[in-house]
């Protein structure tokens, strides 16, 4: 009796060896989907860079949408507290949360799930989530608040405020907190 020596193949065609070197997330290849998750966290670092350029007038009158929801959230705020509110922190907020839930999506493609030690090295199995992701986006959203607050010091009608950093690393936290939380249910 003759063996077959051919090996088996997996539905798309390729031989089980080659899958393993480039596991799925849903349909997007490993590497698809890491690359997708850091152009997304550019994106947004190019966003709140291209905002924290603007001068005060700019984002209340020359920033299109942004304006009006600067405007109505003023209006909002006018009506609730019977007094002018500054309402710049919410922008922070959004912002930073967005960029926090980007950077814990992409830092989960690099993070070991089992922990700290040699945390750098890609994660296997990518079912598992690293706990670490959360906490290393936060982290870097922060040091990058920090830089956004450094970068409004030279830009007109804005200031360097610690609040508001303070809000973008709540803001952070929370965003990644979220994004960890979501990717952990979807995998259940």
């Amino acid at each position: 009796m003759m063996k077959d020596e051919t090996k088996p193949q997996n539905p798309e065609g390729a031989s089980p060896a080659s899958s393993a070197q480039q596991p799925q997330t849903g349909h997007l290849s490993r590497k698809t989907a890491a690359i997708i998750s850091w152009i997304v966290v550019a994106f947004m670092l190019a966003f709140i860079f291209y905002m924290s350029s603007r001068s005060g007038n700019d984002i209340d009158h020359n920033t299109g949408i942004f304006s009006a929801i600067k405007e109505w959230l003023s209006v909002q705020a006018l009506a609730l507290f019977g007094r002018e509110v500054d309402v710049s922190p919410v922008g922070h907020f959004c912002e930073y949360l967005a960029l926090g839930a980007a950077l814990a999506n992409a830092l989960r493609f690099h993070l070991k799930p089992e922990g700290a030690s040699g945390a750098l090295l890609v994660a296997r199995p990518i079912d598992a989530l690293s706990k670490w992701a959360p906490a290393i986006a936060a982290a870097l959203s922060s040091v990058y608040g920090v830089t956004d607050e450094f970068h409004q010091i030279f830009t007109p009608g804005r200031s360097c405020d610690p609040t508001d950093w303070l809000v973008d690393t709540i803001a952070a936290t929370i965003g990644a907190l979220i994004c960890y939380f979501v990717l952990k249910k979807l995998r259940k």
